[in-house]
C-alpha cells in the first residue's frame, strides 16, 4: 500500500527490518544530506556507498538529479569492485571502517568526504584513512531504528538531537545506553526504544559550534561486552574500549585483530 520495505546492513548479527513511508523516505535523505552535504543541491557529488546491503532509502538520493549515487556490494568482496569504484571516481564515500582502511592501503580516489559507517570506527583504523586521503573521517551513527549522529566537518560525532530525543541509561565504565524516540516517524513508531549501544558522551564543546551532544566513541555494542570470572569469584564487566585498548597498547605492531572469549575466564 505505498510503504517502503528495508533491511539493516546486518552488522549486529541480527538483520533487522523497517517500515516507512514515501514522505518518511525524503524527510530522512533531506536530514542526511543537511547533515553530511550541506552545499547540495548548488554543488553536485559522485557519492560511493560500499555496504553489506541496498537500502530503499538511498535509492531516494538519486531522484534529485544533483546527486550520482552508485553502491557498492560488500557481499561481493572489495576486489569484485574496487576498479568499477575507480572508474567511478566518488568524491564521497560511505563504508565500513575495515573498508575505507582496505581501499586506503590499495586504491587511490579522489575523496573529498569520507564517512564510516555500520560498524565501531577504531582509533587505529582512523589514523591510517586519514594519512591517506587526507581528508578527516566522519562518521554516521545509524541503525535499523533510524540515523542517530553524524560526524561533523573537525571529525566529532554529534547526535541527531534536533530529529530525535535521546535518554541515556548508564553502563558499565562509565558509558551509556540511549533509549531512542524518532519524531520523523509514524509508519513504525518509535518510541523510547532501547538500544543495546554502549556510547561515551563528552562535555567538551566542539569547535564547529553545534550545541548538540557530542559522543567520544561509540564503544560497540553491549553483546560485546565480556563476563569474565573475577579473582573472588565474582563475574566481571569488561568493555570493548578496555579490550581494544589492551591489545592495541600490547604491542603497536598488531594493525588487525579479533577477539574471542573461549572460557569463563579466558579470551
Amino acid at each position: 500500500d505505498g510503504l517502503i520495505v528495508g533491511q539493516s546492513t546486518g552488522t549486529s548479527g541480527n538483520r533487522g527490518v523497517f517500515v516507512i513511508s514515501e514522505a518518511e523516505r525524503f524527510t530522512w535523505l533531506g536530514v542526511i544530506l543537511a547533515k553530511t552535504l550541506p552545499d547540495f543541491p548548488f554543488t553536485r557529488h559522485k557519492v560511493a556507498l560500499a555496504l553489506p546491503g541496498f537500502n530503499p532509502l538511498y535509492a531516494s538520493a538519486n531522484e534529485t538529479g544533483r546527486l550520482a549515487l552508485r553502491f557498492f556490494d560488500l557481499t561481493q568482496g572489495v576486489d569484485a569492485w574496487r576498479e568499477a569504484l575507480s572508474a567511478f571516481a566518488p568524491d564521497t564515500i560511505v563504508a565500513p571502517p575495515k573498508v575505507l582502511r582496505a581501499l586506503a592501503e590499495t586504491t587511490s580516489l579522489p575523496l573529498r568526504r569520507i564517512f564510516s559507517g555500520a560498524e565501531v570506527l577504531d582509533p587505529l583504523d582512523r589514523q591510517i584513512i586519514e594519512a591517506r586521503f587526507k581528508t578527516p573521517v566522519r562518521e554516521i551513527y545509524m541503525a535499523t531504528e533510524g540515523l542517530f549522529g553524524v560526524g561533523c566537518r573537525h571529525g566529532m560525532l554529534h547526535l541527531a538531537e534536533d530529529v530525535v530525543a535521546f535518554e541515556f541509561e548508564p553502563a558499565a565504565g562509565g558509558l551509556v545506553s540511549p533509549l531512542v524516540t524518532d519524531f520523523t516517524r509514524s509508519t513504525q513508531i518509535m518510541a523510547r526504544y532501547r538500544m543495546n549501544d554502549l556510547l561515551r558522551l563528552s562535555d567538551e564543546p566542539c569547535a564547529c559550534g553545534s550545541p548538540l551532544q557530542r559522543v567520544a566513541q561509540v564503544e560497540g555494542r553491549q553483546d560485546d561486552v565480556f563476563l569474565l570470572r573475577g579473582a573472588a569469584e565474582t563475574p566481571v564487566l569488561v568493555t570493548p574500549d578496555v579490550m581494544r585498548n589492551a591489545i592495541v597498547d600490547a604491542d603497536r605492531r598488531i594493525r588487525d585483530f579479533r577477539i574471542i572469549q573461549t572460557d569463563a575466564d579466558t579470551i
